[in-house]
């Protein structure tokens, strides 16, 4: 109860510092509301150039300040607004630093409702990935990407970048001929003639969620409202995998209310893309590395489809209260691969995230572990990892758990459209589930306690018993290697049996594996990064070229990072480790590279 009362005092300290700890802007006194962005795509100063033009509204009227956000950009005027007439404006840089940016400072007129900043980026952008033909599929043309979540926004757009400021927006794109520009935003379908792309976006979302894309692209429909984009060797493989997106959508609009932003596409990155997924509305960005060619690792779709209600129409208000989104969102990813894929996958599923965040557990700082860290003076990036997502999911499954499924669908459904379009924080969170009739005291162990509280839920699947049997008896001499029914078996048991591998196996039997299964090298990338995982711990040499292979085509952090912090965990791999980074690291997105920097010294 003591750690639990601190939290809270901690908490409240921080809340009445600052609208937003990781951001430097003044939306509590001026509030940006729309965004008009008119840039040029330079592929050769790898650049973005041009205006971004913000209008506002005074919250008090006697403030004469509107504060930006920024990361490395070169800003050469500011204009503003007054009666119509476009003037210029003063400006001045602020004290930064280098987790949250430079604060921008531009002196408001009176009469004035729009500031146009000039800028352009700089090769500090870490909100942006410029790729070179050979790192994309085609290999002919080069790749564009964003990445704005958390606070990266800022690196490409000069704004005030707090999930708190929603703002609705209009984009102009130049790009070269003969490529595609996408936004999270209305999309045309074809490839413009001469290079420039008009973009509208209707709806109001937070910051993070501006993204953009520039490549050689095409689109394939999957449903009436459900398309890929992606560059054409993929596209036809990547339409087949997730051709149950339509779906999935049905199955969230009857449980959880209509669809709010009209089309729901998905934009396949290169392979370098540092995340599974990026929920951009109307718009996913997605990893190359979840097309297994079996549908096995779909739920990731599922759950940037989920994102769409519980992230994207109700939104954390700040970066600490991330769980807001991601913990509802995973609970609904689990509910929609029952929905679609039945009850034994998704306890599966289940089982797996268990696992994952009972690994978080373990590594993570205790303070970290709450549903609400502390994040003063951090990159929310910093303190990425699957609490906020397992935990909080688990902690939605204690309620429904009590409450009965019927009563939970029916509170999250009724939550969904009383804060639509808004962005909510913890407390506003606790204060509707009280007027609701849930246990708020229990509700705070779960939010502010580290770790997990007594009695809390844990997933099981009878599906696991065989393979653990199965294991058991291979593991004892009552079964040979052949009669393992590996190969029939789902993605998540196979990732079970390779996790549950006990410290003892020798070399010969992890040999003996490869050989029957074929795991070195395996298609499947999840599948891939735990028999990796096991190679290094048990110096299984023969997996190691194909794991350097892994890890040099791979920027996804969730599949990479481990294997590099594995690596330089053993002296006698810390050289190799070196190396395979020095190859790859020109291919990884600034945010995995910052990730690993620090850990591939």
């Amino acid at each position: 109860m003591k750690t639990a009362l601190l939290g809270l005092a901690l908490l409240s300290t921080i809340a009445s510092a600052a609208p937003d700890i990781n951001s430097y802007s003044n939306f509590d006194q001026v509030k940006t509301t729309h965004l008009t962005l008119n840039l040029n795509v330079d592929f050769a100063q790898q650049q973005l150039a041009g205006t971004a033009t913000l209008d506002f509204k005074r919250l008090q009227p006697e403030v004469n300040t509107l504060v930006l956000d920024t990361r490395a950009l070169k800003v050469s005027r500011v204009e503003q607004a007054v009666d119509g007439h476009w003037q210029q404006a003063q400006w001045h840089w602020g004290q930064g630093s280098k987790a949250l940016g430079t604060p921008l400072s531009i002196t408001l007129a009176k009469g004035a409702n729009k500031v146009r900043v000039r800028y352009h980026t700089t090769e500090g952008a870490t909100g942006l990935q410029w790729l070179t033909p050979a790192q994309t599929a085609g290999k002919k043309q080069p790749f564009l990407f964003t990445q704005a979540q958390a606070i990266q926004a800022r690196s490409f757009i000069p704004l005030q970048d707090s999930p708190s400021v929603r703002l609705t927006y209009d984009a102009t794109l130049t790009v070269p001929k003969g490529l595609m520009a996408v936004m999270s935003a209305e999309n045309s379908q074809t490839v413009s003639a001469d290079g420039v792309y008009h973009f509208h976006m209707p709806q109001a979302i937070p910051t993070y969620l501006i993204a953009l894309a520039v490549g050689d692209l095409r689109f394939q429909a999957m449903g009436k409202r459900t398309g890929v984009y992606a560059e054409p060797s993929v596209l036809k493989a990547a339409a087949k995998e997730f051709e149950d997106t339509e779906a999935m959508m049905t199955t969230v609009e009857k449980m959880y209310g209509p669809y709010a932003w009209g089309r729901y596409d998905l934009l396949i990155l290169p392979p370098s893309f540092p995340f599974g997924g990026m929920e951009n509305p109307r718009l996913s960005f997605i990893t190359p590395t979840v097309i297994a060619g079996d549908k096995s690792l779909v739920s990731l779709i599922a759950h940037e489809l989920a994102h769409s209600w519980s992230g994207n129409l109700v939104t954390n208000a700040t970066w600490q209260d991330l769980w807001l989104n991601e913990g509802f969102t995973t609970y609904l990813t689990y509910r929609i691969m029952e929905a679609v894929y039945g009850k034994p996958r998704e306890r599966m599923e289940a089982v797996i995230g268990y696992q994952d965040l009972q690994e978080d557990l373990h590594k993570m700082p205790a303070a970290d572990t709450r549903l609400v860290p502390d994040l003063t003076g951090r990159d929310p990036d910093d303190a990425f990892s699957d609490i906020p997502y397992e935990k909080g999911a688990l902690m939605l499954f204690e309620i429904e758990n009590r409450l009965g499924r019927k009563k939970m669908d029916a509170f999250l459904r009724g939550y969904f459209q009383h804060f639509r379009f808004q962005s909510v924080s913890t407390a506003m969170f606790l204060d509707y589930a009280a007027k609701k009739g849930l246990d708020v005291a229990r509700l705070k162990q779960w939010i502010y306690q580290p770790g997990l509280p007594a009695g809390a839920p844990q997933p099981h699947s009878d599906a696991f018993k065989k393979v653990a049997d199965e294991q058991q008896q291979w593991l004892t001499g009552q079964r040979k290697v052949s009669a393992i029914a590996f190969k029939t078996w789902t993605a998540q048991q196979q990732l079970y049996f390779i996790n549950q591998l006990p410290k003892s196996i020798s070399s010969a039997q992890l040999s003996a594996l490869d050989q029957a299964f074929m795991l070195t090298g395996t298609r499947n990338n999840e599948v891939a990064h735990a028999w990796y995982r096991q190679a290094i711990a048990h110096d299984y040499q023969p997996a190691f070229a194909d794991m350097a292979d892994y890890l040099r085509h791979i920027g996804r952090r969730k599949l990479i990072v481990p294997l590099y912090e594995m690596l330089m965990a053993k002296p006698r791999y810390q050289a190799l480790a070196k190396r395979i980074y020095a190859e790859a690291r020109p291919g990884y997105h600034p945010l995995a590279q910052h990730s690993l920097d620090d850990i591939v010294k």
